[in-house]
């Protein structure tokens, strides 16, 4: 009877031995039971919160998050030249760095205002202008461009979006540049 006593406990302790070598401790078991524990019941409140119905904003989110629009509608006429100077500089990066392409903008003429504000009251202010660019291959294209409040870097100052009708080579603003107007 010792004999197999001891027999049972060297089984024992040799199983566990490798156990232990494949890292298969009762730590280890735990864990990975309580891990796909913790997983099933994160997905159920996921998919708890998922079906929820929508409800309004707290007065904590509304005081700090949700205040809306506070444009001050001043916008920068069409032929501010910092604006111009902004539409020249992108338009020379987005010829070379994308296209490969020495085309550069030299100048405008006829530099005219389409619209200003031409939607809702709470939308953001832009205006918008069309002109002439002149390209240094001695080529004109209509240029259309809008100056908005607060679209630039990081929403601290106004921004400009433009389009080159004949060079508009990713079509962003198809067709015709008709997506650049009001």
């Amino acid at each position: 009877m010792s004999r197999t006593i001891s027999h049972a406990s060297s089984h024992a302790r040799l199983q566990a031995s490798i156990e232990v070598k494949r890292g298969r401790t009762f730590a280890a078991k735990f864990w990975a039971r309580a891990g796909q524990l913790a997983g099933i019941m994160l997905a159920l409140a996921l998919c708890a919160l998922a079906s929820s119905p929508s409800r309004a904003a707290n007065w904590f989110e509304k005081d700090f998050w949700l205040s809306g629009p506070r444009y001050n509608r001043v916008v920068p006429a069409c032929d501010y030249p910092a604006a111009l100077d902004r539409i020249i500089a992108n338009f020379r990066t987005k010829e070379f760095r994308f296209w490969n392409s020495e085309l550069r903008i030299v100048g405008f003429e006829n530099i005219r205002e389409l619209d200003f504000l031409p939607w809702a009251a709470q939308a953001i202010p832009r205006r918008f202008c069309s002109g002439i660019a002149v390209i240094n291959d001695g080529g004109r294209h209509t240029i259309y461009y809008s100056i908005a409040e607060d679209t630039g870097m990081i929403g601290m100052n106004w921004g400009v979006n433009f389009c080159v009708s004949g060079l508009d080579r990713d079509w962003a603003y198809n067709p015709s540049c008709r997506g650049a107007g009001p």
